[in-house]
């Protein structure tokens, strides 16, 4: 079969989605808006206020990246814990599949950050794990969670 004559199932209803990069500012803790959403792609607005919180992951049937939009977030990866360095607006870390890691809010104002994840067709039965292969869930105690709490008409735009 040549390549003019393969055929590729393609859904006939789709429709694109106008978003805006929008996100209120943080006090305490972080939000996580999904402003885009499709079967295999995913994005989101993330807000963290001072500090951040993530404890040390990988997930296990996503592709993802961060987009530094405001502040500055300070990245460790692997089984290791190694430090990747610190990102500032516009800089991105794509973390493929598998890639342990996590981050934190290092600048002087609130960490604004667009997230875009890509499903890699795997499955899994967990998609979020720690280095010995447990469970993480991202609201969790164990992932540093704290109650939010929204800077009162403060945001990103």
């Amino acid at each position: 079969m040549t390549q003019t004559e393969i055929k590729v199932d393609v859904p006939a209803d789709v429709e694109p989605q106008v978003y805006r990069l929008r996100s209120p500012l943080m006090k305490q803790g972080r939000l996580d808006t999904i402003v885009a959403t499709s079967d295999v792609m995913q994005v989101r607005m993330k807000s963290y206020a001072q500090g951040g919180e993530n404890a040390l992951h990988a997930h296990t049937i996503e592709d993802h990246t961060f987009i530094v939009l405001q502040g500055r977030a300070r990245f460790w990866t692997g089984k290791d814990d190694k430090e990747l360095g610190v990102l500032g607006h516009n800089e991105a870390v794509m973390l493929p599949r598998g890639c342990f890691y996590r981050f934190e809010s290092c600048g002087d104002e609130p960490l604004v950050m667009v997230r875009v994840g890509a499903k890699t067709g795997h499955t899994a039965p967990t998609t979020r794990i720690t280095p010995d292969g447990t469970p993480i869930p991202g609201d969790s105690k164990e992932n540093k969670t704290v109650p939010p709490i929204v800077l009162e008409g403060a945001y990103y735009e």
